[in-house]
């Protein structure tokens, strides 16, 4: 099992830039709402998408997604360790548990720079 961040470690590390914060149920949903910069990759994805979204494989990660019955977030964390990813965490109560503590969220599709 993938270690796990509380919602106040998670803002804090944001906030302070210690983070690259992975959406894992990406599409509209990502579209729609997710955790200020976090990246869209999904599960199916990782094998191919990683290492340019995510080169250094020494980063602090943290994944998420809707709620603590989601496996997005999961998949996506155990895809990224089996990857070679050496400091991935997860957010288990996701976005869900974010918004209803009335923390910010950002919209629209991810463009690449």
């Amino acid at each position: 099992m993938t270690e796990l961040i509380t919602r106040d470690d998670l803002k804090a590390a944001i906030d302070s830039g210690a983070v690259t914060v992975i959406d894992a149920l990406g599409g509209m949903y990502y579209e729609q709402q997710h955790l200020p910069g976090a990246l869209p990759l999904v599960a199916a994805d990782v094998a191919d998408g990683a290492e340019s979204l995510l080169p250094d494989k020494d980063a602090a990660i943290v994944t998420y997604c809707s709620n603590e019955a989601c496996p997005n977030s999961q998949a996506v964390a155990q895809r990224l360790v089996t990857a070679g990813y050496t400091n991935v965490r997860k957010y288990r109560e996701g976005i869900q548990d974010w918004v209803a503590a009335g923390l910010p969220v950002e919209s629209g599709a991810y463009v690449v720079a």
